[in-house]
């Protein structure tokens, strides 16, 4: 393998270690829609879960700041 692909390679192994993986589990048929949603809202469906868990977490605090 040349020099280019080996620098590329270590820079990508760089990017990932930078995340954690969780892994989800449904339905393949709620998949398929999940899938299909964040499609048609320009989004890949990690993008789309991501967004999901920060628009929960940011309602549920402010839910529970105006409960106080």
């Amino acid at each position: 393998s040349s020099a280019a692909s080996d620098v590329y390679k270590r820079q990508q192994k760089a990017y990932m270690e930078k995340f954690a993986v969780a892994r989800v589990r449904m339905d393949r048929s709620k998949y398929e829609v999940v899938q299909a949603y964040a499609a048609a809202h320009g989004e890949s469906v990690n993008g789309f879960i991501n967004r999901a868990i920060d628009e929960t977490m940011r309602r549920d605090s402010s839910i529970s700041e105006s409960e106080s």
